[in-house]
């Protein structure tokens, strides 16, 4: 908690103008970030593109986060997330199939470790577990994998207001589970 603040602090001084804040934000979250938009790209050359792009973003946006809305490395991934959509989009670059005779690694639950090892990360990853598997897979495909809504019903076969719904229920439940 005090952590975030922090970054919420230095956000705040992004804001203002100060430099040497988006400096320090990026010595703190630049590798967590990276891997957010690794994770959407599988391209360390296009990810390290989106988070220079995302960085960007922080400096000209900063004073659009707010703290009542949530945390502000939750902001930041959000930030890093678009940018790497962006890239991808950009590059006319499609994301993985899960089929293997293509090269295509599956969405596996290896997926939960990725997130940060904090004691933020560990809440987070025990709040992921505690959820049912249709919530928690359409979780981590949108927002560990950058998929789209119509993407992930694509993948899973199912209608898009299902996975709309999937993954919003399990949004709440998350954000119960984090409070």
């Amino acid at each position: 908690m005090a952590a975030d603040q922090d970054l919420a602090r230095l956000l705040r001084g992004v804001a203002a103008g100060d430099r040497g804040a988006l400096r320090r934000v990026y010595e703190a979250q630049s590798a967590r970030l990276f891997g957010v938009a690794n994770a959407i790209l599988r391209d360390r050359d296009a990810a390290a593109d989106a988070l220079h792009d995302a960085f960007l973003r922080v400096g000209q946006r900063a004073a659009q986060y707010d703290p009542a809305r949530g945390a502000a490395a939750a902001w930041l991934a959000g930030v890093v997330r678009h940018a790497a959509l962006d890239q991808a989009r950009r590059r006319g670059r499609e994301l993985p199939s899960d089929d293997p005779t293509l090269g295509d690694a599956a969405v596996a639950p290896e997926a939960l470790e990725r997130v940060s090892a904090d004691a933020e990360g560990r809440r987070l990853r025990e709040c992921l577990e505690e959820l049912e598997e249709k919530n928690r897979s359409g979780i981590l495909l949108a927002f560990v994998h950058g998929l789209s809504h119509s993407q992930i019903a694509a993948r899973l076969s199912l209608p898009i207001g299902t996975v709309k719904a999937w993954i919003r229920r399990g949004l709440l439940r998350l954000r119960d589970c984090m409070t």
